[in-house]
């Protein structure tokens, strides 16, 4: 994924990504380039929050689905292979969405918060901040992931133990690793 292009006419979104029904909120904040595909933005999203890239994902935009079509699922939708942001983005303050692991159901909504010039100083994409940890991949979706989180944080509960050694005794729910995000999205390149 190529970071520094022409920039005659290039130009920056900075999104807000934010993961739905999950309170206190869980989001980040990236730039990324205008000419960036749905496809290649699927794994920015991917490395921004802190997923793995196990399972199946589309976007809705403007009323329309796109994604990578599995017709053995009976999952057809428009290819994200050659959409590139600039022709579906409206405008700023526009949202569209990103759902990832149909079991789970991880739903994004993702706004355009700006759009900026391009600087050649700055390696696209790049997150410039956001807030708590991204949950476990396979963790039941919003209620399966609050469940575990009053799970690991009552040592008494009978399946506490088995949820620690799940999750990794570092595991908080609180922190954003902000590097560690931007190490991601740098291997990307």
């Amino acid at each position: 994924m190529a970071t520094k292009k022409s920039t005659s006419n290039q130009t920056v979104y900075q999104l807000k990504i934010t993961l739905r029904d999950i309170r206190p909120p869980i989001w980040r904040r990236i730039q990324v380039l205008s000419s960036t595909t749905l496809q290649q933005l699927h794994l920015i999203v991917q490395a921004a929050m802190g997923w793995d890239n196990y399972h199946m994902h589309s976007w809705t935009i403007a009323g329309i689905d796109y994604g990578q079509s599995q017709p053995e699922y009976d999952f057809n939708v428009r290819s994200e292979k050659s959409v590139i942001l600039r022709q579906v983005v409206n405008s700023e303050k526009s949202k569209f969405f990103y759902t990832y692991d149909f079991g789970d159901s991880w739903e994004h909504e993702i706004l355009v918060e700006k759009e900026l010039p391009y600087s050649p100083d700055t390696n696209y994409p790049v997150c410039i901040t956001g807030k708590r940890a991204c949950p476990p991949e396979d963790c039941g979706g919003s209620w399966g992931y609050a469940e575990l989180l009053e799970i690991i944080t009552d040592p008494s509960h009978p399946e506490y133990e088995e949820r620690i050694e799940w999750v990794g005794e570092t595991f908080n729910p609180n922190i954003f690793d902000i590097d560690e995000a931007n190490q991601r999205l740098q291997e990307l390149q």
